[in-house]
């Protein structure tokens, strides 16, 4: 069972605890996968940055209150991994359609072959014979984690060994993993199979894998594919415009959406909002055509309900189980309210909801975060990764303001 708390509190203890090690120890350390119990020198965030439980910038903030930018450069890189996919994905939404139409597609052809059937489901069973997988498929699904190290392995044994689509693993992946988003998982599963960088792929091999793992996996060489050949695919969509964040007008009535993308609501509501009422969406069921994980769907209710909980004092009444756009515009316009108010989501199952909203206008700002990042994600990290300096810039500016 999963070992994380859907709680705010759980992740700031997690991060009080890993900031010590932010600097060379996550430099030097941070690729060690030593399996469940032992992710002691990673910050295991992921699952609380996802939700915006706690938030980009507080653990920027707090990492540079113990060490400099350039001490704990690998660390802050990694956490704007995320933001650097989401805005990619952003300004590429087409990305995102075109996986949820292949994997419907794959998905067909599992019930029609039925070697690819018996394959998939070996893989997703851990039962395909190769150790380390077999193994990191039950992590996964015991515990909803895996180092980052592992899901690279994973992903690529998935690919180039076992020779599966890799909307397959990617949908694998999404519906099992805590920190699961439409952007970093969809990229990077991408970028493994040598579709995001044209060409690029990622090879595991046995000798990077035993390395790693300190020796818990021994391999032959001749175990996995020898060599990682890119998938073929259409070419990337244009680039669109990065989205702009929406002003409010607090003097409106308003009603106010609290949804799993962002569990942090206390920049929206100090924007001198008073909400007639909050609805909470949680719909991460929209996924996947298959089941999401029992414990995925209720870690990210719990966080949802915990959130409410703690700001209940500003929301108004709550309410729960609006499914669609539908049904969440009838109930704001039912409570008199002339907006609804939420956080920009990215691309994926909220964006979508909202998408649906109609007869009302739905203003979505923007963190400052996204709106100085978003921008620049278009192209590969590295590019992405001279402006970290501005960005971290622009969010100590603000704080000193």
């Amino acid at each position: 069972m999963s070992d994380f708390s859907p709680t705010r509190a759980d992740g700031l203890a997690r991060l009080a605890r890993f900031v010590p090690k932010a600097g060379k120890t996550y430099a030097s350390k941070r690729n060690y996968d030593r399996g469940p119990g032992g992710h002691e020198f990673v910050s295991t965030l992921s699952p609380y940055l996802r939700h915006r439980i706690v938030t980009e910038a507080e653990v920027i903030d707090a990492v540079l209150g113990r060490h400099t930018r350039n001490g704990a450069e690998k660390f802050i890189q990694e956490v704007l991994w995320r933001t650097y996919w989401k805005g990619w994905l952003e300004m590429r939404p087409q990305v995102w359609t075109r996986y949820q139409s292949d994997l419907r597609r794959a998905l067909d052809a599992v019930q029609t072959q039925s070697g690819l059937r018996r394959n998939w489901e070996a893989a997703c069973t851990g039962q395909t014979g190769i150790e380390p997988f077999d193994h990191w498929a039950q992590e996964l699904v015991d515990t909803g984690y895996l180092h980052n190290h592992a899901r690279m392995w994973f992903a690529s044994i998935w690919v180039f060994t076992l020779r599966l689509p890799w909307e397959l693993g990617a949908d694998f992946f999404l519906r099992h993993l805590l920190d699961g988003d439409p952007a970093s998982n969809t990229l990077g599963w991408r970028w493994v199979a040598g579709l995001q960088t044209r060409g690029k792929t990622y090879l595991a091999r046995p000798s990077n894998i035993e390395k790693f793992t300190e020796g818990r996996f021994s391999l032959p060489e001749t175990s996995l594919a020898p060599d990682a050949p890119p998938v073929q695919g259409p070419d990337l969509p244009p680039r669109m415009a990065a989205p702009q964040s929406d002003s409010v007008d607090p003097s409106k009535p308003t009603a106010f959406v609290l949804h799993e993308d962002d569990l942090s609501p206390g920049w929206i509501l100090d924007k001198s909002i008073t909400p007639l009422g909050t609805a909470l969406v949680t719909p991460s069921e929209r996924l996947t055509p298959l089941t999401m994980a029992p414990q995925v769907l209720a870690f990210r209710e719990a966080a949802t309900r915990e959130a409410a909980e703690r700001w209940k004092d500003r929301l108004g009444p709550v309410a729960t189980g609006l499914s669609d756009g539908a049904a969440i515009a009838a109930w704001a316009r039912d409570l008199g309210a002339e907006q609804i108010v939420t956080a920009r989501a990215p691309v994926g199952a909220v964006s979508e909801v909202l998408s649906e909203m109609a007869g009302i206008p739905v203003l979505q700002p923007m963190r400052t975060l996204d709106q100085v990042a978003w921008p620049h994600a278009t192209a590969g990290f590295f590019k992405f990764r001279e402006k970290i300096p501005q960005i971290i810039g622009a969010l100590q500016g603000l704080r000193a303001a």
